[in-house]
C-alpha cells in the first residue's frame, strides 16, 4: 500500500499542515510518498525529504504551477494516482480546493475532513457542526483524503532521510490565470498554527476597539488574533482572522474568546483548544458551557485589567 501526501508550501517553504497530514497518512500503514508541485522548490523538496516518515519525495518543477491553481495540480495528481491506495491531503483551504478536484476525475467519492482512523479503508469525521461522528467505510480503489489539522500532531520536520525523485509536469490546462495576490503580513503567530489565540466578538462593537482592546492582550501573550463570524461580518477583523466552521479550525494550547457568545459555527471551530477561557458580560451566553473558565464581565473593565496584571 502507498499514500501521497499533497504538500502546501508558497513556492519557498513547507507549510505546517503537510506535517499533520504525513502523520495521518503514516497511520494508513504504507509508505508515504510527499507530492510537491510548483516552480523553484528545490528547497521545498528538500524540507519535505527531512519530514520522519516520509519515503520519498515527487517534484513536479514548472512555470504553470507556479500558482498551483488547483485545476492543473488535480491534473497532475490523476496521472500519479495508480500507484497509490489512498491521496491525502490537509483540509486547508488549499487542500479543500485540489482533493475535490482529484475525487471528480478519479471518479471516486472523497472522505472529507477526517479525525479519525480506524482501517485504512474506514474513518471517523465530523458532522453537523461537530456535533455529531460519522464513521465512513470506503470500498473505492483509490481513497482520496482530507485531513483536519488540528487532530493529528505534526509529524518531526527533521529526522528523514527521503529519496527526491522529479516527475513529468502535467498539461497547462490553461483553465485560470493567477491576475494578483494580496498576503497579508503580520508580525503576529499563522492563525493557523498559534500557540495562544485571542479572539474577539461582536460584543466589541467596532474594529477601533476590536483593536483598541485586543491587541496589548496579543502582544502581552504573543498571540495570534482570531474573530468570531459576526465580528468579520461586521468589519471589526479581516476574513482571514474568523474562526469557526466557515473559517479557520483551530486547536491553541490557549483559546482566548472575548465578546464571543459562542455560536454552534464558532465552536465547531475552536472547541478542541486546550484550554479555553471565555469573557463574555451575558452568563447564558452558550461560550461559557465550552469555556475551562470564564470571566462574567465587562470585557472593556476586564481585558485592560487583565493586560495590567501580566
Amino acid at each position: 500500500m502507498a499514500i501521497l501526501v499533497i504538500a502546501e508550501h508558497d513556492n519557498a517553504a513547507l507549510k505546517a499542515a503537510t506535517l499533520n497530514a504525513v502523520t495521518a497518512a503514516a497511520r494508513l500503514g504504507g509508505d508515504v510518498s510527499v507530492l510537491v508541485a510548483g516552480a523553484g522548490v528545490a528547497a521545498v523538496a528538500q524540507a519535505a525529504a527531512k519530514v520522519a516518515g516520509v519515503a520519498r519525495v515527487l517534484v513536479a518543477d514548472a512555470p504553470h504551477y507556479e500558482a498551483q491553481t488547483p485545476e492543473n495540480v488535480a491534473a497532475l495528481v490523476k496521472g500519479l494516482a495508480a500507484g497509490y491506495s489512498h491521496i491525502v491531503a490537509p483540509a486547508t483551504s488549499a487542500g479543500k480546493n485540489v482533493a475535490p478536484r482529484v475525487a471528480a476525475l478519479l471518479d471516486v467519492a472523497q472522505v472529507s475532513d477526517i479525525i479519525a482512523i480506524e482501517a485504512p479503508d474506514t474513518f471517523v469525521r465530523p458532522i453537523y457542526a461537530g456535533n455529531a461522528l460519522a464513521t465512513v467505510k470506503s470500498a473505492d480503489a483509490v481513497k482520496v483524503v482530507t485531513v483536519r489539522t488540528t487532530a493529528f500532531d505534526a509529524a518531526a520536520s527533521e529526522g528523514g532521510a527521503a529519496a527526491v525523485e522529479n516527475v513529468a509536469a502535467g498539461p497547462d490546462l490553461g483553465l485560470v490565470r493567477l491576475l494578483g495576490r494580496e498576503v497579508t503580513k503580520s508580525a503576529r503567530p499563522e492563525l493557523g498554527a498559534a500557540k495562544i489565540i485571542v479572539s474577539g466578538g461582536r460584543g466589541l462593537g467596532s474594529g477601533e476597539n476590536y483593536g483598541k482592546v485586543l491587541e496589548p492582550l496579543a502582544d502581552k501573550l504573543v498571540a495570534a488574533l482570531g474573530a468570531s463570524r459576526a465580528a468579520v461580518d461586521a468589519g471589526f477583523a479581516p476574513n482571514d482572522y474568523q474562526v469557526g466552521q466557515t473559517g479557520k479550525i483551530v486547536a491553541p494550547q490557549l483559546y482566548i474568546a472575548v465578546g464571543i457568545s459562542g455560536a454552534i459555527q464558532h465552536l465547531a471551530g475552536m472547541k478542541d483548544s486546550k484550554v479555553i477561557v471565555a469573557i463574555n458580560k451575558d452568563a447564558e451566553a452558550p461560550i461559557f458551557q465550552v469555556a475551562d473558565f470564564g470571566l462574567v464581565a465587562d470585557l472593556f473593565t476586564a481585558v485592560p485589567e487583565l493586560v495590567a496584571a501580566l
